[in-house]
């Protein structure tokens, strides 16, 4: 079984992410993008469960996702996102959404490094601000928190 650290969980989004982005451009089975992963990269070093979570649980929540993150998209529709862009806010608004146990500043950190890794020049600023956004209204309670003195 495999270790879940923060690197094993950076590799299951960084997969997760270049899968999503697969299904998006090719609209393929997601057990097909699944196994070419598998077969295709070294997932030693990887929450594998995650990045499964990630795989099939982003597209099958996929329209109410892209409706939570929309209003904050700065008159930008939704089809007028770059893929990668598209992606990473998906799968950012999941784990903001459906893994409360994830901090939300790492998942927007974790989005805005993939963004400068994969994305077009200067998309994780959009992408942070967007997600900063978005955790103003999804973590409220968790923001409070962070920010009591």
């Amino acid at each position: 079984m495999t270790t879940v650290s923060p690197a094993t969980r950076r590799k299951a989004r960084h997969f997760g992410m270049q899968a999503l982005y697969q299904w998006q451009m090719t609209n393929a089975s997601l057990n097909t993008i699944e196994a070419e992963f598998h077969t295709d990269n070294d997932m030693t070093h990887t929450d594998t469960a995650y990045f499964h979570e990630l795989v099939h649980e982003v597209p099958a929540h996929v329209t109410e996702l892209d409706e939570a993150y929309q209003p904050y998209l700065n008159n930008r529709h939704q089809d007028k996102l770059d893929p990668i862009t598209q992606a990473l806010l998906r799968l950012a608004t999941y784990e903001m959404t459906y893994r409360i146990d994830v901090p939300y500043k790492v998942v927007i950190n974790e989005a805005v490094s993939l963004a400068k890794k994969f994305g077009a020049t200067d998309s994780y600023k959009f992408i942070n601000g967007v997600l900063d956004k978005l955790a103003a209204k999804l973590r409220t309670i968790e923001i409070q928190e962070a920010n009591k003195p």
